[in-house]
């Protein structure tokens, strides 16, 4: 499968130069067929040689560790993390899965975009697997098929708050903000200092949405609309909803110049050279800041609500599962490190090495910064629902929010104007 699946790759990225296209690619590098029969056969005891496909490509020394510890439990099976650029990784995951070929352990997106994978035959089911019952349905549903297919292993809880540079805050006597109007008397004396209140850019759709997505519930109330907003008992175009689009518009001011060409690498590097104080991101940005500026002294909190006494809140959602590829010749072995990976052993492992937020329940995290948004994650969460429930449709509702954000900061649409957008795209396909 590898070598095949490399061809794919080549093709791809061959195609993709010569047309001059910039889309969004999946890939996953995986054994081919005879490098994966001549890697062993497990009932003999022989070695078994797997490759995970993901597209993290940051994180090959940490499963490098990862691997070495199930190594300890499993010596005969031989595990090569194969990442592949996230931008090229779904196109490239998607084709090479459709010719038989594709990575024994896949790192599957999550929600619509990974159970899809599942629900059309290309992974292959886990439940009843060992350990997998540690974890809560709302996780699991990250990786649940239409049928109740469990398709993947939780790999991380992606928690998203706002981060900020305590020196900043002190050096300015600034306090933690606990309502709204105090975050933008923050911003407000932040600019008034000639501190760039927000690493804040536009020129990448997914921040847009994410952005909205932590900020958001400030104004629509959080887990008590979602809900009924999935029974459909609210709508986009409900004024709670406009007030949170509002309230991402309103913060313009405290955004940097010419924002809508600042890039995710453009808004983290301002953050992280302490030329802005406020950084609106998931916990896995964390141990990149850190390994950019290890003198940033570093502090998180929550977005605070709009009235005071109301309930702060950080947006949470699943960051894809681990999956195994139901062409893969080595299944069982595959799943041996599934079944690792729901281990306590792993979570502590995968939140201190990679510090991330685990999934796993009782994991706790040496970080404080990782362990304050674990703690957040587990009290005052809400979901990223624009990922969790509505990364669906043609185009998807994310994408449409995203789109429509981009004209709301250009001034070509308004914000009810943007939330018409939504519902309108959302009643193509979306069925309480």
């Amino acid at each position: 499968m590898k070598r095949l699946f490399s061809l794919v790759t080549l093709l791809f990225i061959t195609t993709s130069v010569i047309l001059s296209g910039c889309g969004s690619s999946n890939n996953a590098n995986s054994p081919s067929s005879e490098n994966a029969a001549a890697s062993s056969g497990s009932s003999n005891g022989e070695k078994v040689k797997l490759t995970m496909g993901s597209w993290r490509t940051e994180d090959k020394a940490v499963y490098e560790k990862v691997f070495a510890e199930f190594n300890k439990q499993n010596p005969n099976i031989e595990i090569e993390f194969a990442p592949t650029k996230s931008t090229e990784y779904n196109t490239v995951l998607s084709t090479a899965l459709q010719t038989g070929e594709g990575p024994d352990i896949i790192h599957l997106r999550p929600y619509a975009a990974g159970t899809s994978l599942g629900d059309s035959g290309f992974i292959e089911p886990i439940n009843g697997l060992p350990g997998l019952d540690a974890f809560p349905a709302d996780v699991l549903a990250a990786s649940t098929g239409k049928d109740g297919s469990i398709y993947g292993v939780p790999m991380a809880l992606n928690t998203v708050a706002i981060m900020y540079n305590k020196k900043i805050f002190t050096d300015n006597s600034i306090e933690v903000p606990t309502t709204w109007d105090d975050l933008i008397k923050v911003s407000q004396t932040l600019k008034d200092k000639k501190v760039i209140p927000f690493g804040f850019g536009g020129k990448d759709g997914w921040i847009l949405s994410i952005t909205q997505g932590v900020m958001g519930p400030a104004g629509y109330g959080g887990n008590d609309f979602t809900s009924k907003l999935l029974k459909g008992e609210k709508k986009f175009t409900d004024p709670e909803y406009v007030q949170s689009l509002q309230l991402m518009k309103d913060l313009t001011p405290f955004f940097p110049d010419k924002f809508m060409g600042i890039s995710y690498e453009d808004m983290r590097t301002l953050f992280v050279t302490e030329q802005a104080a406020m950084y609106i991101m998931g916990d896995f940005d964390v141990a990149v800041i850190q390994s950019m500026n290890p003198d940033l002294e570093l502090g998180v909190f929550p977005v605070p609500p709009i009235a005071a006494g109301g309930k702060p809140t950080v947006s949470t959602y699943v960051d894809g599962s681990y999956a195994v590829n139901a062409k893969s010749e080595h299944k069982e072995e595959a799943k041996k490190f599934l079944e690792f990976a729901t281990s306590s052993e792993f979570g502590n492992l995968f939140a201190n090495e990679m510090k991330r937020v685990s999934p796993i329940p009782g994991v706790t995290a040496d970080d404080p910064i990782i362990a304050q948004f674990a703690e957040y994650a587990g009290t005052i969460s809400t979901p990223y629902m624009m990922v969790t429930n509505f990364n669906s449709g043609n185009p998807t509702t994310k994408v449409t929010l995203e789109n429509s954000m981009q004209a709301l900061y250009l001034d070509k649409l308004n914000a009810e104007q943007v939330a018409e957008e939504l519902q309108k795209n959302a009643d193509t396909w979306f069925k309480p």
